[in-house]
């Protein structure tokens, strides 16, 4: 897992560093193209971070269902909740994307 972390902390370096290229016609880099990098990171960010640890909930929820099934039940409703928690996270981190790409500014 701490080599999946590293490559991915590369990977963005290496976008941040070669990010002055998005803007067109050899002009300099502008905010606007910043906030594009930033936005598709961030989602891309928040959609790893989510699917890893629904995935995560899921089996640990499924793993105590196979050794205790009386037990299915009770673990439904926490399981639920802590997943449909996470997709708010991911969706929050939606909305902020939405707004840094629509506001012309970062302030």
């Amino acid at each position: 897992m701490r080599n999946v972390f590293f490559g991915l902390m590369l990977a963005v370096v290496c976008l941040m560093m070669g990010s002055t290229a998005l803007a067109a016609d050899g002009a300099p880099a502008t905010a606007q193209s910043y906030a594009f990098l930033a936005a598709g990171l961030g989602i891309a960010l928040a959609a790893f971070g989510g699917a890893i640890s629904q995935g995560k909930t899921a089996a640990s929820a499924l793993e105590g269902i196979a050794r205790n099934p009386n037990a299915a039940d009770k673990m439904f409703v926490p399981m639920v909740l802590g997943l449909v928690l996470i997709e708010s996270l991911v969706i929050y981190a939606l909305v902020i994307e939405i707004l840094i790409l629509f506001s012309g500014k970062i302030s």
